[in-house]
This record gives C-alpha cells, sequence and structure tokens, in this order.
C-alpha cells in the first residue's frame, strides 16, 4: 500500500504537470483528460470540459505525486487544492481503511468500482482532510 500526494489545479493543471516534469527531468507524463471518459448517457460533458486533465501522475525522485484539474464550478481554493491518496492491490485492506476514514467525516463518493478502478473513493475525514483510495493493480 503507498500514500500519495494528489495535487489540484484550476484549468492549468497540463501547463503545471509539464512543467513539474521538465524540472526534474521526468518522462513526460501520459495524460487522460475529461473527454476521454467513457460518454454518460444521464450527462453531456460540455466541450470546454473535454480538454481538461482528469488524471496524471510524475514519478518524482522515487515518489508518485498525481495530478488533476478540479471539474469547472467545482471548489477550489489555492494552497489547499490537495489531498492524499491511498493506492493498494487489496480491495480488502482498502475497504477497512476507507471505513475507518469516514468515521466522523464526510464521504464525497462511496467506495465503488469505476471505469478505472475496481474499488474508488473519496472523503472528508473528521480533521478536514481530503482522502481518495483507490484499488489499482501496477505497483507504486
Amino acid at each position: 500500500m503507498a500514500v500519495q500526494a494528489y495535487l489540484n489545479f484550476n484549468g492549468n493543471c497540463r501547463e503545471a504537470v509539464l512543467f513539474y516534469a521538465e524540472v526534474f527531468g521526468t518522462d513526460k507524463p501520459e495524460i487522460m483528460t475529461f473527454g476521454d471518459s467513457p460518454p454518460n448517457p444521464m450527462y453531456e460533458m460540455p466541450e470546454a470540459v473535454k480538454p481538461l486533465v482528469m488524471h496524471t501522475r510524475l514519478k518524482i525522485m522515487g515518489s508518485t505525486i498525481m495530478f488533476s484539474d478540479v471539474f469547472p464550478d467545482s471548489p477550489f481554493v489555492e494552497g489547499t487544492n490537495i489531498s492524499l491518496s491511498v493506492v493498494s492491490k487489496d480491495l480488502e485492506e482498502l475497504q477497512s481503511v476507507f471505513n475507518k476514514l469516514k468515521e466522523g467525516g464526510t464521504v464525497e463518493m462511496e467506495l465503488a468500482e469505476t471505469f478505472w478502478s475496481k474499488g474508488y473513493g473519496s472523503l472528508k475525514d473528521k480533521f478536514g482532510i481530503h482522502w481518495q483510495i483507490n484499488q489499482s493493480d501496477e505497483e507504486f
């Protein structure tokens, strides 16, 4: 299991991650945009949202740092635009961590299967810390 930082940006994520890749001499990142996600028949995504970064990551000095743009009209406060992401292959372990972290906190998205993971959920714990819980078969 790994805990990784997840940085959010307000429409300039692509610029930021390419800058950090250059600064730290990493490989050019693979970038998934909101437009790359499967269509949702219940919601037509606005054209202006499609090129925004839904997810990317860099390996920086031995640590994985993840990045995304916030969805337009989502809350964004520069300086508090970070969450911690717990990543593991073990879905049962993640469910246990999620259940403990949500006690006294606020669930933003229940831990459930998504198109990118067998289990993903997000919450703010009772201390106001934002967490993302994500099952992945990849080693980090």
